[in-house]
């Protein structure tokens, strides 16, 4: 699970996230540099989810590694991170068997109540490296439909017991970062290909 820090640098963040008073940690770190820093072991518990749901869990903290990124939340992600965040997600991918579809975002889990790593992050980017995973565009024109965009997005993951105008934010967040109005075609065609292609599987482990 891929956060943001939003606090001014990665010292701090390691500090807040190393203490114990903070209820708070994560697996690793990635400062501005690329610097990587190993906060918790890989098969340990972190407290980096919270509350919130991804399928048929509730306990995501349970399920997953936790990144945070060194970035306030309100400008786009130096490529030395990006550079590294791949690289750790490698290495990841190949220790535990995940697959990119498991790459969630903090605001994917919680809509509403978390929006990292936010709208400067570049999914398409980490979808292309083969470590997320971005909608194709079918030329069918599906129908807006509210009942049918909440089945898909449950579907592919998004369980989390919000309303419709929270959840529409969060995928677009996610998938059309900007984009704003009532539910449309592209949205619905965004999920559409999502649940079918990458139908969530509640035995796997995400990061």
């Amino acid at each position: 699970m891929l956060h943001y820090t939003a606090m001014a640098d990665a010292l701090g963040a390691a500090d807040w996230l190393c203490n114990p008073e903070s209820e708070v940690s994560a697996h690793y770190l990635i400062a501005r540099d690329g610097e990587v820093m190993s906060l918790v072991p890989e098969a340990l518990r972190a407290w980096h989810a919270g509350a919130g749901a991804w399928g048929q869990v509730g306990d995501v903290n349970s399920r997953s590694i936790g990144i945070e990124i060194d970035n306030p939340g309100n400008s786009p992600f130096d490529e030395m991170q990006m550079v590294a965040l791949e690289t750790l997600l490698d290495g990841i991918f190949r220790r535990w068997r995940i697959r990119p579809e498991r790459v969630i975002g903090h605001s994917d889990m919680a809509p509403g109540r978390k929006i990292d790593p936010g709208p400067f992050f570049d999914w398409k980017r980490l979808a292309r490296a083969g470590f997320s995973v971005w909608p194709r565009m079918p030329e069918t024109v599906m129908q807006p439909d509210v009942g049918r965009f909440r089945a898909l997005a449950a579907a592919f993951g998004y369980t989390s017991d919000v309303t419709d105008d929270v959840l529409l934010s969060a995928v677009r967040l996610r998938f059309r970062p900007g984009h704003t109005g009532p539910l449309d075609a592209t949205d619905m065609a965004i999920l559409d290909d999502l649940a079918d292609r990458y139908p969530v599987d509640v035995n796997a482990t995400w990061v």
